[in-house]
């Protein structure tokens, strides 16, 4: 066997491949400024989305030549192209307002260096390469002022979050100041308990942070009650605090970017309840800016409708006649008005638009008060995604002739004869129904991590979109194993479904799950299915093998009738008395409930047909305009006579071929 080089040359040439890439993405940066200009003369949209697809498909096909698994292709590359649009969006909106180019914008934002407000404002003037001359401010108030007085070019104020949703407070001040949004980031927060040089976690007795963090980092703290809290005004302040303690007891919640202006380590990190946590903040400025018409635009108005019954409704309503998508709609009481409501709107529309302009006028005569508090670029970029057939696998999803619906079930929720087109149900990359197929795996706990990632990688490759987690019973150290796997799952875009086989996984599913599962043998039990029907996530209900069609959409208008309408049916198979162990596929069943409701219903194909019948029967799911299929691996490793990964392939294949 051949000695290997010595590490020291390996790292050193790592790190010349490093700086070389360092290097072409700079000048593909500049390449992408090149496009803005071009775009200029042309008036072209910022985004063709057809060439990204294109670009993406070309560079996965050559990743796989070069061993590069299409997952990390496509993630390292929607972040270059997310890249390319906001700088390609800032110069081009530079260039419409020629007045704000600026060699050094003053911005005012909550706390001092190192908070996440200080982050998104240093963020922003970097994508626009103009130097930021601070200023600290202790409220939002303040902020506002010092950008109303002249003080500070720009404000910047923190308006919502993922995880602890809305800041009232900032609502509030836009209420009361003449300043105009006009612009927006979110930046990704990082919660970690940052403490001083050689702290441990058994260390730490007080924790410092501001209110938004403590909520939003609730579970981790639920779970260390021997911390003691101190509230501060903003994430700056707490670590500051804690830099001038010089005590290893005491310790911060802050972002590890903040945390080493301070000389601060991490001691835990992920605090955050939701793995995926962001913050918005909006940009306010004296002035309000134009968008050029090629860009993506978000306005942001407030109104005050009549006191009579319906009077909000009939306020959407203006927007829908112009199919204006609201992104946002937020209420604050009115001061000095008990019982009346300010309603703020974000919708995804040019000021100057037509559409815009048109509902603008209309609202104007039904509402007693409506202001514009600004128009500005939308900056959320929302990710360019290859088809299943641009990943090797080719979906069909269109849409065909209706079955005649029955005339009976008038009044019931589940019904086309209540809601006459089809539920869409989108959970991530999942999404089921109105001609859209799903691919959803099903696994078997208990499972080890390592064996759990690897897995979860080879079933994003071969195209599912989701993955059930069944036998939480059997898994030891459950809670942090399931926070575990499901992280592992939001790695490569999987949604986590989990399966609810008895009582005592309830509460772990609602705590954990994107999407959760009720099993046929709890089909049944009411108290579940109302529970689950006052969730805001959307719920799979599976059909009880000794159930008939009438017995599961019974239980589908008890989980609606609670105001969950993000429910998808499942069929798995029926107990019949021509077999024994082992049900019988019903898909007479799938033909009736696609006839008699709107809702998706995918088909779980494992426990009834022999693994070498799964790809014919997927065949047959889409041509009964089943919405997606659900499949055991668990089943198919005991039972497939060739290798359980080409089976995959070619189920799905049929599945959307």
């Amino acid at each position: 066997m051949n000695k290997p080089q010595p590490l020291d040359h390996t790292r050193e040439q790592i790190t010349s491949l490093d700086n070389d890439l360092l290097a072409l993405l700079a000048r593909r940066r500049e390449l992408s400024l090149d496009v803005a200009r071009s775009k200029e003369v042309d008036v072209r949209p910022i985004r063709d989305t057809i060439r990204e697809k294109e670009l993406l498909s070309r560079l996965v096909k050559q990743g796989r030549e070069q061993g590069l698994d299409a997952h990390y292709v496509i993630s390292l590359y929607q972040s270059i192209i997310e890249d390319s649009v906001l700088n390609q969006q800032a110069y081009l909106h530079g260039r419409a307002n020629p007045e704000t180019q600026q060699q050094q914008y003053c911005i005012a934002y909550l706390g001092a260096r190192g908070s996440y407000s200080y982050l998104a404002a240093s963020r922003y003037c970097d994508r626009r390469q103009v130097e930021m001359q601070d200023l600290g401010c202790q409220s939002f108030d303040e902020i506002v002022e010092a950008v109303e007085s002249g003080h500070a070019d720009y404000g910047f104020l923190p308006i919502e979050n993922t995880s602890s949703g809305s800041i009232n407070e900032v609502y509030d001040v836009l209420q009361h100041t003449s300043l105009a949004i006009v612009g927006e980031t979110t930046i990704e927060v990082g919660h970690c308990l940052l403490a001083n040089s050689g702290s441990s976690i058994n260390d730490i007795k007080t924790v410092y942070a501001h209110p938004q963090p403590i909520s939003q980092c609730s579970r981790y703290l639920s779970q260390h009650s021997e911390f003691k809290l101190e509230y501060c005004s903003s994430s700056a302040e707490a670590m500051e605090m804690v830099c001038n303690a010089n005590d290893n007891s005491v310790a911060a919640i802050g972002s590890a970017e903040g945390g080493a202006l301070y000389q601060l380590e991490a001691v835990e990190t992920g605090l955050a309840n939701q793995k995926v946590n962001q913050s918005r903040f909006i940009v306010v400025a004296r002035k309000a800016v134009e968008v050029p018409s090629q860009l993506p635009a978000k306005c942001t108005l407030i109104m005050a409708t009549g006191q009579k019954p319906g009077a909000l409704v009939e306020a959407l309503l203006v927007l829908k006649a112009r199919n204006l998508n609201m992104s946002k709609l937020e209420s604050r009481p009115i001061p000095g008005t008990p019982w009346e409501e300010m309603f703020y709107l974000d919708i995804d529309a040019n000021l100057s638009s037509e559409p815009m302009q048109a509902a603008l006028k209309e609202l104007e005569r039904t509402t007693r008060f409506i202001k514009v508090l600004g128009c500005y670029p939308c900056e959320t970029v929302k990710p360019t995604q290859l088809s299943n057939s641009q990943l090797m696998i080719e979906p069909n999803t269109s849409k065909t002739t209706a079955v005649t619906t029955p005339t009976n079930h008038k009044q019931q929720r589940f019904s086309k004869q209540y809601k006459n087109e089809p539920t869409q149900v989108i959970c991530g990359q999942l999404n089921l129904g109105n001609g859209n197929l799903g691919a959803i795996a099903q696994v078997q706990l208990p499972l080890d991590l390592q064996q759990f990632e690897q897995m979860a990688k080879e079933l994003k490759e071969s195209g599912f979109q989701a993955v059930v987690i069944q036998g939480l019973s059997q898994q030891s150290d459950l809670i942090s194993s399931i926070d575990k796997f499901k992280h592992a799952l939001s790695q490569f875009n999987l949604v986590c479904i989990l399966a609810i086989e008895h009582e005592t996984d309830l509460s772990m599913a609602i705590q954990f799950a994107d999407v959760v599962m009720l099993a046929g043998n709890l089909m049944y039990n009411q108290a579940i299915l109302s529970q689950l029907g006052s969730l805001l996530v959307p719920v799979i209900l599976e059909r009880n093998a000794m159930a008939s069609v009438d017995d599961l959409l019974n239980a589908a208008e008890e989980v609606l009738s609670q105001g969950n309408q993000q429910l998808i049916l499942c069929e798995s198979g029926v107990t019949t008395l021509n077999n024994s162990g082992k049900p019988s596929l019903d898909l007479a069943a799938l033909v009736e409930l696609k006839a008699m409701s709107h809702l998706p219903v995918v088909v779980n194909p494992s426990y009834a047909i022999d693994a070498d019948q799964l790809a014919t029967f997927a065949k047959a799911i889409k041509q009964l305009k089943g919405d997606g299929v659900m499949m055991n691996l668990s089943a198919i490793d005991t039972t497939a006579p060739a290798h359980p990964d080409e089976l995959i392939k070619v189920v799905l294949g049929n599945l959307y071929h």
